[in-house]
């Protein structure tokens, strides 16, 4: 068993270029099935109901989704945006160019979503966004870079920013793939899950993540084991 007691650096066989572009596609829509299964939205909608609150209806939003994937988070935005009234510019960065094409096939028109590809760290936004999500990334990173992306985020979001990422716990480590098996996601998936529990984060992990960065932040913890990570300004 690898030792959880604190993060470890093993590769995601997603990250890695010589996967086919089939399976690329539907470990995709796995994830973005885990995504739905596991609630996985619910605390960046939160966090914007929250955040939002004392805005009045028909207020004009900029959101930003750093590692969109198949982008579902910014499609599950976009719904929230409609319930609420409010007029929004959505876009997102993810550094696989394949996501932007896999997001952008499943992405309702008059969604009007922006998919960009690229390195957020090499990126600045032509018009500082709102707010700036992320979902399930950081655990991707370095700690080094962790840091970076904590800055990354303080710079550009004009009124805060939230992250969402796994709780690194036994429990989620041993039943992701249970989990995997029972909904016949694709192998890599089950894989790829279990590792990225691993190499994901606890509480401690934040607050020591925080204190590097110089920042303060509100930590959350929500079923099933994720970790909430946001700040207003």
């Amino acid at each position: 068993m690898i030792d959880l007691s604190a993060r470890v650096d093993l590769p995601e066989q997603m990250d890695g270029p010589e996967i086919d572009e089939a399976v690329y596609q539907r470990c995709l829509r796995d994830l973005a099935m885990v995504n739905r299964v596991t609630f996985t939205h619910r605390a960046a909608i939160s966090w914007l109901n929250r955040a939002t609150k004392n805005l009045p209806q028909g207020a004009s939003l900029a959101i930003f989704d750093v590692a969109y994937g198949h982008g579902d988070l910014l499609r599950a935005i976009a719904r929230w945006a409609q319930k609420r009234g409010f007029t929004v510019r959505l876009s997102g960065i993810d550094l696989n160019p394949r996501s932007a094409a896999a997001a952008r096939l499943v992405t309702p028109v008059d969604m009007n979503i922006d998919y960009l590809t690229g390195d957020v760290f090499d990126y600045v936004p032509d018009t500082a966004p709102d707010f700036i999500v992320t979902s399930q990334f950081t655990h991707h990173l370095t700690n080094v870079d962790l840091v970076r992306l904590l800055w990354w985020l303080e710079q550009h979001a004009t009124r805060g920013w939230h992250i969402t990422d796994l709780h690194r716990h036994v429990i989620a480590y041993f039943g992701f793939p249970v989990l995997a098996s029972l909904m016949s996601w694709h192998p890599i998936v089950r894989y790829d899950g279990q590792i990225s529990v691993a190499r994901s984060f606890t509480s401690q992990n934040w607050r020591e993540l925080l204190q590097q960065a110089e920042l303060t932040a509100e930590i959350s913890w929500r079923l099933p084991f994720r970790h909430g990570v946001s700040r207003l300004k």
